[in-house]
């Protein structure tokens, strides 16, 4: 008897557990994103059609080798089209489920997982890193370098590490192989550590533990400089959550999103739906060789490292889900995944003029555009939010015309690559209300 109640008192803890954990319904219930004509939502039919024609000419001239790109206006899906070839080399036709590595857009969706663990209370913004994850304590900065040997000095840096800054960029933790700075270059490659992606068999526990022995560029929150901060809060949000990194963002993320091509590693029978990798030679689109990283990471090697900063795989039409929630105010199909003031931290200036000027700043998922930005034509309203990836993604969502564009195509080298900034500027110009 007594074995039969500790057995339903168990139950009983791991059904409440899992719903304090799992979304809460809303009072506001939006629907998913469904089809709708131009016209209905308050976009030109006409001047959509001028985006279409734009990114099927740069196919024809080789511009890229195919994208595949998707509109949405106040919640609607009025733009979804496939360009080009996957994988020009094998003759495989884009096709609009075609699923890509967005790279560095992982990086809002961390940054929406850790902000989900704030709203429950886990912990402040401004806390020390180092008061969850101990090998932060105590970080040095770099004040020497030698590039005979790679040897370095150092002094205590002026403050401990935050949360807040590891969002932001202003951590003064650098990245690895594509640092623009070469001490930090050679000293992230002795180390060991891991940037973006890898088909080894590495944990983000042990790169990060490689990360935090690392000397900082500069005193915490004195500079903007794109990290590995990302990774450490993949890590971090393991080590608060209890629960794998990659399982974490399904339950909590993709699930209620309905984000079912979105991943870090995708199985077999996904595996020919990713997208070649690909760079021009002799102006012919060719596959990208593996170089610090094995191209088809996605669905071979490993599958165990969850890059917090650059590791996840997705379709437009998921990652469209993502933003549209954001659009909602946090709400998404009746799941509120985030309070609509969260939200408004989230796009507050977090960084000051450190990142991009008076025109432009990083909130603590995304950059945003200010006013000054609007001046400038062809980038959204005040409060537009935008970020891309590695291979050459691109998205922004405009809260106050409630659109988003998602164009994804995959390339190295994406000189006289025209679409991006072509994309985002027919698309507002073609609102039509």
């Amino acid at each position: 008897m007594k074995t039969r109640l500790l057995q339903l008192a168990t139950l009983i803890f791991l059904i409440c557990s899992q719903q304090a954990y799992s979304q809460t319904p809303s009072s506001k219930r939006s629907l998913p994103l469904t089809k709708a004509s131009a016209t209905s939502t308050g976009m030109s039919e006409q001047r959509l059609g001028k985006i279409d024609a734009a990114l099927k000419n740069a196919v024809e001239q080789k511009e890229i080798p195919g994208a595949v790109a998707l509109i949405v206006r106040n919640g609607k899906v009025v733009f979804h089209e496939a360009y080009g070839m996957a994988d020009t080399e094998n003759a495989i036709p884009m096709k609009a489920d075609h699923i890509f590595r967005i790279a560095s857009q992982t990086k809002a969706i961390t940054s929406t997982a850790i902000m989900m663990l704030w709203e429950e209370g886990k912990f402040r913004l401004d806390d020390p890193i180092s008061n969850y994850l101990p090998e932060f304590k105590q970080p040095q900065v770099i004040t020497g370098f030698s590039f005979a040997d790679t040897s370095f000095s150092s002094r205590p840096a002026a403050s401990e590490i935050t949360i807040r800054q590891l969002l932001t960029h202003t951590s003064g933790i650098g990245y690895g192989v594509i640092d623009g700075d070469e001490r930090m270059r050679l000293l992230f490659s002795k180390a060991g550590t891991t940037d973006l992606f890898t088909a080894e068999d590495i944990s983000i526990e042990s790169s990060v533990k490689k990360i935090a022995k690392m000397p900082l560029a500069f005193d915490p929150g004195t500079q903007y400089k794109y990290s590995l901060g990302l990774d450490v809060l993949g890590y971090f949000i393991e080590v608060v959550s209890g629960k794998p990194f990659d399982v974490f963002l399904k339950e909590r993320i993709f699930d209620p999103l309905g984000m079912k091509d979105t991943g870090f590693y995708f199985p077999e029978d996904k595996a020919d739906r990713l997208v070649a990798v690909q760079q021009k030679v002799n102006g012919e689109w060719k596959n990208y060789p593996d170089t610090f990283y094995e191209v088809n990471y996605p669905i071979s090697g490993a599958k165990r490292f969850f890059s917090g900063g650059a590791g996840l795989s997705g379709t437009v039409r998921d990652y469209a889900a993502f933003l549209q929630m954001y659009l909602n105010g946090g709400e998404y199909n009746g799941q509120r995944l985030l309070s609509k003031t969260t939200i408004a931290t989230i796009m507050a200036d977090q960084t000051g003029e450190l990142f991009g000027g008076k025109n432009q700043y990083h909130g603590l998922a995304f950059g945003v555009n200010a006013a000054g930005e609007v001046a400038k034509g062809g980038n959204g309203s005040e409060g537009t939010f935008y970020w891309g990836g590695y291979f050459n993604t691109q998205y922004f969502a405009d809260p106050k015309e409630k659109v988003i564009g998602v164009l994804f195509k995959q390339t190295r080298d994406s000189s006289g690559d025209n679409t991006s900034w072509k994309f985002k500027q027919m698309i507002m110009s073609a609102i039509d209300d």
